[in-house]
């Protein structure tokens, strides 16, 4: 007979919206925010941190959320793509993807556009070289990078 793994409990605001829920010690944070919160943007990839399909903004710091555990983020402020998408703060960044095809599955296009905000957050005037090692900890496997790229160069002089 298996015990049941006991649960936490957590709180924690998730764009904006105070949570709380007792989660397995285990459940990462990314399952938890689309299985027990209902966010879906972020996804489940490669479930080892090096993908960056699962990104999200913890205390104004993205992180891969398949890496961190829920239990980790109590407390925290939880960001993702929905609620950046919300709060307007990625609009250039989605409309430079959008104008310049830099997305088409959009599997990844979360993670992307969540690290592509924060680069520009700390190196608003970015070369294309800096643009690609900020970015490559992000997989793309539909688009390449180059439109990607030419995205976030583009919303880095509007």
């Amino acid at each position: 007979m298996s015990e049941r793994e006991p649960l936490i409990p957590i709180s924690l605001t998730v764009n904006g919206e105070a949570v709380s829920h007792a989660v397995p010690a285990r459940k990462n944070l990314v399952d938890f925010l689309r299985q027990d919160v209902g966010f879906t943007g972020p996804h489940v990839g490669c479930e080892h941190g090096v993908c960056g399909a699962c990104s999200v903004v913890v205390d104004g710091a993205v992180v891969r959320g398949c890496l961190m555990l829920a239990v980790q983020a109590d407390g925290a402020t939880v960001e993702t793509i929905e609620g950046a998408t919300q709060s307007g703060r990625l609009k250039r960044l989605q409309d430079a993807f959008y104008e310049r095809a830099a997305l088409q599955c959009g599997f990844c296009t979360a993670g992307m556009l969540l690290t592509a905000a924060e680069f520009l957050g700390r190196n608003p005037h970015p070369t294309r070289e800096e643009i690609r090692a900020a970015m490559s900890g992000n997989y793309c496997r539909c688009t390449g990078y180059q439109a990607i790229v030419d995205a976030i160069e583009a919303a880095s002089k509007t």
